[in-house]
């Protein structure tokens, strides 16, 4: 099976109220404990390159890495640009081999989104390529998307229908409430999507697939495992899951995933060294890493995304 894009997922997930998890990767292990989750829940996948792990990992090799999980799963699998920063980059993933792509220009006037949205839709169709956009500012720090409290802004949902019309975009990230990276909310708050604009934004778009970044819900017990061995990370909670799968349960199509991946991560690998301290071989601290990743994705996808069993 090749590579596929999203608009058949998505057509699936908004009937079938469920929400299809994309998922950051950025080396092998990561693209391992991703698919082998999905594989035994038969889920349908989103792996997703932002600018940083493309930089990182090389383009090439993150291509092969993706294209050996399909060959491995027999998965619907979708290879997705999150976060594509202008239209030079977002043309490279369409040339590369990339099936979806994104591009945000929700820092840019209306106007100039909406100008440069267009010009990568157009590349992207033609190509066969589908392109997620974004409306409205989500806050917090990952890779190289940088946004303060003070500059985020929710989607305005008045916009949002001339938006895609004008654009042609195939799907849209919109602001409720998530944010970015991993340092979401103090301990003791209490996060609410603002499923208000949610519910206006469907009306507006009936069957149009909604995306929410953002979304990893931080959970508590690996920021205290990092701590515990030498880590000073401030606590955080993020998103509640059961605010996530109400969301997955209307018209969001797409639920973004990369903190908590991280955080499975670095967890393993700190407790596995504050245990195994004199061992030194990759194999060895790389493997509970993978599985830690495999035991929170496919906990996203039973208990938040709902996607299971939907391959």
């Amino acid at each position: 099976m090749p590579l596929v894009t999203t608009k058949e997922m998505f057509e699936k997930a908004y009937k079938g109220g469920y929400a299809i998890g994309a998922f950051n990767v950025n080396n092998m292990e990561i693209v391992q404990g991703i698919t082998e989750a999905a594989k035994e829940v038969n889920a349908p996948l989103i792996l997703q390159v932002s600018k940083g792990a493309r930089a990182y990992a090389n383009h090439t090799y993150l291509i092969k890495l993706v294209e050996a999980a399909v060959a491995e799963t027999g998965l619907p699998i979708a290879l997705h640009l999150d976060h594509g920063s202008d239209f030079e980059l977002c043309k490279s993933c369409i040339d590369g081999g990339f099936t979806s792509v994104m591009i945000d220009a929700s820092s840019k006037s209306f106007e100039d989104n909406i100008a440069l949205t267009r010009q990568v839709v157009e590349y992207a169709h033609d190509h066969g390529v589908v392109v997620e956009a974004e409306l409205g500012t989500l806050a917090g720090v990952e890779d190289e998307v940088n946004v303060s409290a003070e500059d985020s802004s929710y989607t305005k949902p008045e916009d949002v229908q001339e938006f895609v019309e004008r654009t042609g975009c195939d799907s849209l990230a919109i602001a409720i409430g998530t944010s970015h990276g991993a340092y979401k909310f103090k301990p003791g708050t209490n996060p609410q999507l603002r499923f208000d604009i949610l519910e206006d934004v469907a009306a507006r778009l009936p069957g149009f697939p909604i995306v929410l970044h953002g979304a990893s819900s931080v959970p508590q017990n690996f920021v205290e495992i990092i701590n515990a061995n030498g880590g000073n990370m401030p606590g955080a909670i993020g998103v509640p899951e059961d605010q996530l799968r109400k969301a997955a349960s209307l018209a969001v199509c797409k639920i973004n995933i990369d903190s908590d991946l991280r955080l499975a991560m670095t967890a393993s690998v700190r407790k596995y060294f504050a245990e195994h301290p004199d061992h030194f071989d990759p194999r060895q601290y790389l493997t509970p890493a993978r599985s830690a990743i495999k035991d929170m994705v496919k906990h996203k996808i039973i208990n938040v995304l709902g996607c299971d069993g939907k391959a």
